[in-house]
């Protein structure tokens, strides 16, 4: 009989105090954006359309390019609950991607069928991303999301 591995994570103060500190290098310094690399995940700044609220939202987040686009997991630091920003997105699609390029209007979706297998299959080759199999099996579905400029 096969067992299954629990991912070893971070405790939860740990990953929302990373986020914290990353929010904060960038709003004082315009810093921590970089662009990805063969391997290596870039960060982006992602600004969204609050669902309910209808004010901006931002998220830092780690991506690769695929076809010109930026494709993300739409992970909330491994957390059962989806991430705020990929909430917003669903309601409001339309987004801006801040760059170590400059800004770049997106709208997102998801990849679903053969596009997401392969798309999941190009991430977890990525370095920076953890054992995305193993934190997958703590959700029951984690979206891949596809940011296309517009």
């Amino acid at each position: 009989m096969a067992t299954t591995r629990t991912p070893a994570l971070p405790p939860r103060w740990f990953v929302r105090g990373a986020w914290v500190v990353h929010r904060l290098l960038y709003r004082t310094t315009r810093r921590g954006l970089r662009r990805a690399r063969p391997g290596v995940m870039g960060m982006l700044r992602l600004r969204t359309t609050g669902r309910r609220s209808g004010e901006e939202r931002s998220a830092i987040i780690g991506y690769m390019e695929h076809d010109g686009a930026f494709v993300t997991l739409a992970m909330n630091g491994w957390a059962a609950a989806d991430p705020a920003w990929w909430l917003n997105l669903q309601a409001h699609p339309d987004a801006w991607a801040d760059t170590v390029d400059g800004v770049v209007r997106v709208r997102a979706r998801e990849a679903l069928s053969d596009e997401r297998a392969q798309l999941w299959a190009a991430i977890a080759r990525f370095d920076g991303w953890g054992d995305i199999a193993a934190a997958a099996q703590l959700r029951p579905h984690t979206a891949v999301v596809v940011l296309e400029r517009r």
